[in-house]
């Protein structure tokens, strides 16, 4: 039940769509300007956006599985398909979800339908964590409201990671980091400001004569007309001598504050991402870590979020049912080394051949389910 239109609508209604990422022009200078205050502002940080978004990539892509016994897999329920009731689906539901709990640390949805028999939610809105609040009762009860409006308490469904103590709601990584994640938008903002106007002059035009200001605006002018526009050489007369000023970005330390804040922004949200994107790994690409680098992206940095959301769907399901997701999607090896592993499990006898064809896309075969006898010819692996 809608809680702002008094019937089922699961779309949040914002009074006032304000822009996805709020000026800075007048806030005073220096990283102080930069406005954090809306989740989306920390996206400007390339970095932030690049940790985040591969993560909510992923977890929308990874095939996730539904077992309603263990280690028996079975079609998804058609309410977990599309759990945000919203027709986008499953995969859209967990990219928002995705978003919210590692930039602020929380989700929160409405609840807009459940089970009849267990009075589990079946049906859950999210709602942009920045316009929810939250305070306490006499009693310690949540009371919440959602763009100003209250929400029933049983209404509200909220998850959080980074749990403190005595605290209701999961700590905001952007909030805690906020001085990291503005240092480096501010660089980037002082990158842009020194390539399109430059707080140095081009170059000096001088002359060993004696000038007064009305000359040398005048020299300033012809000059500038000259070479305005143009590719040609300047020539100037007897006395007049042009210096061209060239300073580095490094000089500023640019470049070195760009990268720093961006191997420090990349390690808000856990080890392994700031070494993935190549950010201060001090080491070379080589063919060896270009092999492992799927596999240090699940075990490092993606797999703690996995594990989260598959909790938190899990949840939602009877109990002794769960989801799982398929990462084995995610960890693809070259063709050699995925049918030597094929050739190990057939021949000790974990797998059968139908289920290692359908693992590479193959339609089952007649003698494919049954595992290996004694009998059967050996498949030979040659490690050379």
């Amino acid at each position: 039940m809608s809680f702002l239109f008094g019937q089922r609508e699961q779309r949040s209604a914002w009074p006032q769509e304000p822009p996805p990422i709020p000026p800075n022009s007048a806030q005073g200078s220096g990283y102080s300007r930069v406005d954090l205050s809306r989740m989306e502002a920390s996206l400007q940080k390339v970095a932030v956006w690049s940790c985040v978004n591969l993560t909510a990539t992923i977890a929308e892509t990874m095939p996730l599985a539904y077992f309603p016994r263990p280690r028996e897999a079975a079609p998804m329920p058609a309410w977990l398909e599309d759990l945000g009731g919203d027709g986008h689906g499953l995969p859209d539901w967990l990219y928002q979800a995705v978003f919210s709990t590692m930039l602020r640390g929380n989700l929160y949805g409405i609840v807009g339908d459940r089970d009849r028999s267990r009075g589990a939610p079946t049906q859950i809105a999210l709602q942009h964590p920045d316009m929810v609040g939250v305070t306490l009762d006499t009693e310690g009860h949540p009371d919440w409201r959602v763009a100003g409006q209250t929400v029933v308490r049983d209404d509200m469904w909220h998850r959080r990671v980074y749990p403190t103590p005595g605290r209701l709601q999961g700590l905001s990584p952007i909030a805690l980091q906020a001085t990291t994640i503005a240092t480096g938008i501010s660089a980037l903002q002082f990158g842009a400001s020194w390539f399109q106007d430059g707080a140095h002059p081009s170059g000096i035009l001088s002359s060993e004569q004696a000038l007064d200001a009305r000359q040398a605006m005048t020299a300033k002018e012809r000059f500038m007309a000259a070479v305005h526009g143009r590719r040609e050489p300047a020539v100037l007369g007897n006395g007049w001598k042009y210096q061209s000023i060239q300073i580095s970005p490094n000089e500023s330390q640019f470049l070195e504050t760009n990268n720093y804040t961006a191997a420090e922004c990349c390690r808000i949200f856990g080890p392994g991402y700031a070494e993935i994107y190549g950010y201060e790994t001090g080491g070379s690409l080589t063919y060896s870590n270009i092999e492992q680098r799927s596999l240090d992206l699940l075990t490092y940095a993606v797999d703690p979020w996995l594990v989260r959301f598959e909790r938190f769907l899990s949840g939602l399901l009877p109990p002794g049912q769960h989801v799982k997701f398929n990462r084995s999607a995610l960890v693809r090896t070259d063709l050699l080394t995925r049918y030597r592993a094929h050739a190990i499990a057939l021949q000790n006898r974990f797998a059968v051949v139908n289920e290692v064809r359908d693992l590479e896309d193959k339609g089952p075969v007649p003698w494919g389910a049954e595992p290996f006898d004694g009998k059967a010819p050996k498949i030979a692996i040659d490690d050379n």
